[in-house]
């Protein structure tokens, strides 16, 4: 079990995902935040990054992905992006909120309007940001994803 192997390993939290595609393992993850002082390695993270550059793809179209706890909301933010058929878990959200793993501020603040959050997010004035998205509509090339 990679939640158990990482947890053991000393890598990082009882954390362990896989991406299977045709019922065969293509992306596996294990969490390396610590390790790794990523706050971005999380297992499903280190998954989809594993199966999406075995596939070479960005997108998971087909795939199912297993995951040992709920995915947090920046994974299951990467997982919408990532388009797999489904998405399996073991342990809860309020499960890993008992270990020590709570997000529960995460999605408080995510449902707050912006000036009410926590950490401040100040628009800037995007007269020349904006152009760049212009351009990009404009590009008859452009991937859509």
């Amino acid at each position: 079990m990679l939640s158990q192997k990482c947890m053991e390993s000393g890598i990082g939290g009882p954390f362990g995902c896989v991406v299977v595609k045709n019922g065969e393992i293509i992306g596996r993850g294990s969490n390396g935040v610590v390790a790794n002082n990523d706050p971005t390695a999380h297992a499903e993270i280190t998954a989809i990054r594993a199966a999406c550059k075995y596939l070479g793809t960005y997108q998971l179209q087909g795939c199912v992905i297993y995951t040992s706890t709920e995915p947090c909301p920046m994974c299951m933010g990467a997982i919408y992006w990532a388009r797999p058929d489904k998405v399996y878990y073991a342990n809860t959200r309020q499960d890993a909120a008992g270990c020590g793993f709570d997000d529960s501020l995460i999605y408080e603040q995510l449902a707050l309007p912006l000036q009410d959050r926590k950490i401040p997010m100040i628009a800037l004035d995007n007269k020349e940001a904006i152009k760049v998205f212009e351009k990009w509509m404009q590009n008859p090339e452009r991937e859509e994803y």
